[in-house]
């Protein structure tokens, strides 16, 4: 059998249904959000809140949302990001997550399909630099690809920063260590952005959200529960956020079922602080993400 992709509605929201023999997957073409994806005969590996509104123009809570041109709130970021920005409040995490994005290509192979969309580089406001062309390019088999490719045709040069923030599904929170991050430095953003060292793998058993630094080599979900371990392997970037929102603020958040924060955790692959990109006119970066499943 060959990959299908069909068009389907959610709500508000226009998605695409990819099948293929390796994988299925369910991409929003709002944001260019993945939602769910799912290997052939395991547990779905991309978790998404039962309760997600997919509105227009409004986050859905759960996949793979694309924070570009900068992550989390613009007002932590560095000064050369934040002078790229217009005057006012600005949305958490960018401004291409809950934008319209246009599907570019299909290109449907034996052992995998890749999708490539991008976003049209009009909507930049006009502190921006005006020619920038951004694509995301997700590939969908055994394994889950992600490609966020970014290339500055401007004039101007071009500082930013960037996250693949994903939404993991895991048995229970409880059962779950994350390694691979073992004596890396990380910045505490409930504890007033403290830098700490992580002594040994991550265990989650409070409201967590950390940005862990110099994040070049693998990093792994191991799931007692449900006797796997999510490896992320990362291109082109050097650093991390682990996030769960844990009991109270679970109770907070919009979309999200009150128990959901024991059944996701959000390990994303990022350009953020000091590991924040900068492009020259004409210079081009990408951030990689590949996503695989191994079953103990």
């Amino acid at each position: 059998m060959s990959a299908r992709i069909s068009v389907c509605q959610h709500n508000e929201l226009p998605c695409l249904q990819v099948t293929h023999p390796q994988g299925s997957a369910l991409i929003a073409l709002q944001g260019a959000q993945v939602l769910e994806y799912t290997p052939h005969g395991q547990q779905p590996v991309i978790w998404l809140s039962e309760q997600a509104g997919f509105e227009r123009g409004q986050s859905v809570r759960g996949g793979i949302p694309v924070c570009w041109p900068w992550f989390g709130a613009a007002d932590r970021n560095p000064p050369s990001v934040r002078q790229l920005l217009p005057g006012g409040e600005q949305p958490a995490h960018g401004w291409v997550r809950n934008a319209p994005w246009v599907l570019r290509r299909v290109d449907p192979a034996a052992e995998t399909v890749t999708l490539e969309f991008g976003f049209p580089h009009r909507r930049w406001p006009a502190t921006f630099p005006e020619d920038v062309e951004l694509t995301l390019t997700v590939t969908i088999g055994a394994q889950l690809s992600l490609c966020l490719s970014t290339h500055n045709r401007s004039s101007k040069n071009l500082t930013l920063t960037q996250a693949l923030h994903s939404y993991f599904a895991v048995s229970d929170v409880d059962q779950v260590r994350v390694g691979g991050l073992e004596q890396k430095t990380y910045v505490d953003t409930l504890a007033q952005w403290e830098r700490r060292t992580q002594a040994g793998s991550v265990a989650i058993n409070a409201e967590t959200d950390r940005i862990y630094l110099g994040t070049r080599d693998g990093i792994e979900i191991i799931d007692s529960g449900w006797r796997r371990r999510i490896r992320i392997e990362s291109k082109h970037s050097a650093s991390a956020v682990v996030w769960n929102p844990w009991i109270d603020k679970g109770k907070r958040l919009s979309q999200f079922p009150d128990e959901a924060w024991r059944r996701m955790l959000c390990v994303e692959t990022a350009n953020v602080l000091e590991d924040r990109v900068e492009l020259a006119p004409g210079d081009s970066c990408h951030l990689d993400a590949r996503i695989l499943v191994v079953n103990d």
